[in-house]
């Protein structure tokens, strides 16, 4: 019996895509983190969040050996997944879990995931049985965060479930942002605050169910997909259901630039 069933957390498994190439930051899986590949780092956070199985599904020999060095199950895939979540598909399917088996997405460029988050994106999936994803967000009031394009906004019904995703402020507080709103220069300065729990910002961990993942590659792309650029938006408009699991903490940043990575860096000199 593993620790997460003893502990009442329902079995799940975690798997790590890791595209070796990158624009911004070239081989930014194996970038060193403190004597360990980032990739490898984030493997063992997502090890302490209970997971019955952790994996880093990889189109690199390069990554498969330094995982395979340090211990980590890995599994080789194709070159030309467009996403990660496509990836994960092909991961599924090699495997043969079963429709019900709960795959958490653990991105690989987030060595400091709080594991707490990823068990409980797990936990929140199982226990919506009619959803096929789970994923988390938290509540932001700052007016330059909610307005921004690189912060993605999540609108929740009663249930907790998402209604839509977008890059655009919303919810949109009519009375409250039209008299300093202009589509040119919106003073942000002057934007009031929303309503404590009114908006909350998308955090990129998934929980899928391995029978949505199967189905995954086989779905057209959605016009909202394209337009908003965010592919959860393609399982929306297919008519899937996704449950939010809203945390009060906002996670640590991943890592996208060399300045991320020597902040990173920077955190684990000083633990050490």
């Amino acid at each position: 019996m593993t620790d997460s069933v003893r502990s009442g957390v329902p079995p799940f498994v975690a798997v790590v895509p890791a595209r070796l190439a990158s624009t911004r930051l070239p081989e930014k899986p194996l970038a060193d983190i403190g004597g360990k590949p980032m990739v490898v780092r984030v493997a063992e956070r997502a090890r302490e969040s209970g997971a019955g199985q952790v994996l880093i599904a990889t189109d690199a020999p390069s990554v498969l050996d330094a995982a395979r060095a340090h211990g980590i199950d890995a599994l080789l895939t194709r070159a030309d997944h467009p996403s990660g979540t496509d990836r994960l598909a092909e991961v599924a399917a090699h495997f043969g879990w079963s429709d019900d088996t709960i795959v958490v997405n653990v991105q690989g460029d987030e060595p400091l995931i709080d594991p707490s988050l990823v068990r409980g994106v797990a936990s929140h999936l199982a226990a919506n049985a009619d959803c096929a994803i789970a994923t988390a967000a938290h509540p932001i009031s700052n007016p330059a965060e909610i307005f921004s394009p690189n912060v993605v906004k999540v609108v929740l019904d009663k249930r907790g479930v998402a209604l839509y995703f977008s890059r655009a402020p919303i919810p949109w507080m009519r009375d409250a942002y039209q008299p300093h709103w202009s589509a040119t220069a919106p003073n942000l300065l002057a934007m009031p605050a929303p309503p404590a729990g009114t908006v909350h910002r998308h955090i990129g961990l998934y929980a899928y169910r391995a029978r949505f993942l199967r189905s995954y590659p086989t779905l057209a792309q959605a016009p909202i997909e394209h337009t908003e650029v965010l592919e959860q938006l393609r399982a929306m408009w297919h008519g899937e259901r996704i449950a939010v699991l809203v945390t009060h903490e906002a996670p640590a940043p991943g890592v996208d630039t060399p300045a991320d990575l020597e902040r990173v860096r920077s955190l684990f000199r000083s633990e050490s």
